[in-house]
């Protein structure tokens, strides 16, 4: 499956070898992951954290991401599962909702908080922001997968797919998968920084949920992608954003106030 835009090129198929198949967007969600582990890892070192812990926070979000995106993507399907059970099984391998992931994610982190005592806000902050940069490299697999793409449109800039099994070929489209991963990577670096001036722990997580459901929501505008759902006259994205941008508030409230009490 290639692409183009610019004359740049674009190929869901990296490789095979024998009878698997390397497809670029699982290969750049394993970057994504990687990158998560490592900037982790270092910022824990950095600020004295239990180090031993992350790697297997990271294996425990991962578990609960995929779970969470996976349930989210049958729940927004919930009319093909009751009407065709085997639809569960046809799709385990396909159809993911990022929301889902990061709700997924983050139960399973509190989870393995509980399980181990550790500070939960404390190791939240510290985890998000590689949050966003996984999230960063996992657009450039949407990108190059085709998925995820936008409304068709005459204006600059745009992207064209040629022989996609996802996005509508030979159409001008809008580029939201890069669109989406600049904003993961800005999103990341604006959370180091905040990190380094927080007054309470939870504030760097309680941003993380601020800024992606803002920017979420706005760039929904934008998709043309239909299978993701929707509640009224938003989609299902859009309507979760309204409440993690509000849990996002009001966390960053209490742990504002909480701080400013000491």
């Amino acid at each position: 499956m290639y692409g183009k835009t610019g004359g740049i090129p674009m190929k869901n198929e990296l490789f095979t070898i024998g009878p698997f198949t390397v497809y670029s967007y699982g290969f750049m969600i394993a970057v994504g992951v990687f990158a998560a582990w490592l900037t982790a890892e270092y910022r824990a070192k950095k600020y004295r954290a239990d180090t031993d812990q992350i790697f297997f926070l990271v294996l425990w979000c991962l578990v609960g991401g995929l779970l969470g995106a996976k349930l989210l993507f049958w729940i927004t399907e919930w009319k093909e599962v009751a009407a065709d059970p085997g639809f569960i099984l046809r799709t385990m391998t396909d159809g993911f909702i990022v929301y889902g992931g990061i709700i997924g994610g983050i139960i399973a982190g509190w989870l393995y908080s509980r399980i181990t005592k550790l500070n939960f806000l404390k190791y939240f902050d510290l985890m998000i922001p590689s949050v966003a940069l996984a999230q960063g490299f996992g657009r450039i697999g949407c990108l190059l997968a085709g998925c995820c793409y936008g409304k068709e449109t005459s204006g600059w800039p745009s992207i064209t797919f040629h022989d996609s099994d996802f996005a509508p070929n030979g159409v001008a489209l809008v580029p939201t998968q890069i669109y989406s991963s600049v904003l993961d990577f800005v999103h990341f670096a604006i959370l180091l920084w905040i990190a380094r001036n927080k007054k309470a722990d939870g504030q760097v997580a309680a941003c993380y949920m601020i800024f992606y459901s803002a920017g979420r929501f706005i760039l929904e505008f934008f998709r043309g992608d239909l299978i993701r759902g929707s509640v009224g006259a938003l989609s299902t994205s859009q309507f979760i954003s309204i409440f993690i941008m509000a849990a996002g508030l009001a966390m960053l409230w209490f742990t504002t106030v909480k701080a400013g009490r000491k």
